[in-house]
């Protein structure tokens, strides 16, 4: 029987900690839910957010990079929402040090790392006399400890003990998972434990209440799901047979891409990669829960660097670059058709972009996962044999003006299409727009195209330059920390996007 046809929708992309929201980064209190309001009236049926991870200072803030796979960033927790759900109180709330931020401002992550950490620790010591009879505290214990909560505060606790050193660097017992080592932690640690299971507890309550005020507006997340775990994490210290890793618990094998749009040298992530072999002889159940836990977080989840289930890239540990790598087989059609047994109708959306041969399209499609088509890609000069170029859309896919990855319209225009792309861009439309049109122009044509679904980066709804650009690839410092100004989405852009939507089919 052939699937049915896929509605057409639109959405907006924008990660949670660009919100403007008042300690330091974007939250889940009240201008998350205000933000699902101006989706609703602007006609749109999707946000798509970035990964829900911790983050760190020392891993550049990136929401790809996370001592946890599982866990939620505790930064994302609304101050404001613990008060009103009493465990503070208002007098406790604060603010951040030094002068407010500027209307939209930057993300100022080491600031409201500290701000979280000390409400939160304030929060656990209030509520811990209460907590062994707290209902929902141990239904959510018991829900998540087994399969990766207790592990997750394990390496929390252990990680603060060991002043921050990464955990196969950590004493014998504690690296090898030495079950009287942890059998000794769990005993005279366990109110640092608590306060671990405690702070995922809000996060996660804190999520569910703002989807549910993201069902009553018709709106759906689509979430991500990064594709690798960092080396030093809980995952890799949990489940160390999952990885290719020697005897000493290094990686024989690190994680990258070849040359590409990006990066000449390409890009050498460093992430230890998979022992797919071993992950097949026990029904991928390690990777079958990491799909399962987000999309209880999302109703659609783009799967990053789709093209490693393909073949990965592999790369000798030690290499001054990811150039230095090779093309190794991935689990391909053994691992999807265990996924869709376990989640029928596999709510994924495939991250295609960079060098894709064949054998990923061929993968693809065999189980109709919809890919992703970029219009800055596939407006110059190669636009008629371009998968990205407007022409080539097929309706099994979801298109971008641009990704997180890109620089914003505004600034592609500016900065990157130099005279021979501004030539081909105007032999494509017809005529060159105006620097003040560009964003709007690429709106147009994603919202016309043939893809099922469009997603518009909340940057160029506003027209912003590279200045408002959320990640540079490759460059290690400065990324993720825009953030939307709280008058920046108007009545009047809602109704410019609805308009818009409504004519080529979208509401």
């Amino acid at each position: 029987m052939a699937a049915a046809p896929r509605p057409r929708a639109s959405g907006v992309l924008l990660h949670v900690t660009s919100l403007p929201a008042a300690y330091g980064v974007g939250d889940m209190g009240s201008a998350a839910r205000e933000f699902v309001d101006f989706l609703h009236a602007a006609g749109q049926r999707w946000w798509q957010i970035l990964p829900l991870n911790p983050t760190a200072t020392v891993m550049g803030n990136s929401p790809y990079s996370s001592p946890s796979l599982f866990a939620g960033n505790p930064l994302l927790i609304s101050p404001e929402a613990l008060a009103a759900e009493g465990w503070l109180r208002l007098a406790d709330l604060g603010g951040l040090p030094g002068p407010a931020p500027a209307a939209g401002g930057r993300a100022d992550f080491a600031a409201a790392q500290a701000h979280r950490e000390a409400l939160l620790g304030l929060a656990f010591e209030r509520a811990r006399p209460r907590l062994a009879a707290h209902e929902g505290f141990a239904r959510f214990v018991a829900a998540h400890g087994p399969a990766w909560l207790d592990d997750y505060a394990c390496f929390t606790v252990l990680k603060a003990r060991q002043g921050g050193a990464p955990w196969n660097a950590w004493p014998e017992p504690l690296r090898r998972r030495d079950p009287a080592a942890l059998a000794a932690l769990r005993r005279d640690a366990a109110p640092e434990l608590d306060a671990v299971r405690f702070s995922q507890y809000l996060f996660f309550s804190q999520w569910a209440a703002l989807r549910r005020h993201c069902a009553a507006r018709g709106v759906g997340i689509i979430g991500d799901l990064p594709f690798y775990p960092c080396l030093d994490s809980a995952d890799v210290w949990a489940h160390p047979g999952c990885f290719r890793l020697d005897a000493d618990l290094q990686p024989t094998v690190v994680a990258g891409v070849p040359p590409d749009y990006f990066s000449a040298d390409g890009q050498l992530w460093g992430n230890p990669v998979y022992d797919w072999q071993a992950q097949a002889a026990d029904g991928y159940s390690w990777w079958l829960s990491r799909l399962g836990h987000n999309l209880a977080w999302a109703d659609l989840v783009r799967l990053d660097h789709f093209r490693a289930l393909a073949a990965y890239w592999a790369v000798p540990p030690g290499a001054a670059t990811a150039r230095e790598g090779r093309w190794e087989p991935g689990p391909g059609e053994g691992f999807l058709r265990a996924a869709r047994a376990r989640f029928p109708g596999l709510p994924l959306l495939a991250e295609d972009l960079g060098l894709i041969t064949d054998d990923v399209l061929a993968l693809r499609d065999a189980f109709g996962l919809p890919g992703m088509r970029v219009l800055q890609f596939g407006l110059g000069p190669d636009a008629p044999d371009s998968a990205n170029a407007l022409h080539n859309h097929s309706r099994a896919s979801v298109v971008y003006t641009g990704t997180h990855d890109n620089n914003t319209t505004r600034g592609w225009f500016d900065d990157e299409l130099g005279p021979g792309g501004r030539a081909a861009l105007a032999d494509y439309l017809g005529r060159l727009p105006e620097a003040d049109e560009a964003a709007w122009t690429l709106i147009r044509l994603a919202l016309l195209s043939p893809a099922h679904l469009a997603v518009i980066p909340a940057q160029d709804l506003l027209g912003l330059g590279s200045g408002a650009r959320m990640n540079t690839p490759s460059v290690p410092a400065g990324n993720w920390a825009w953030r939307l100004g709280a008058r920046d989405l108007t009545p009047a852009l809602a109704q410019k996007l609805r308009h818009l939507c409504r004519l080529y089919g979208r509401t």
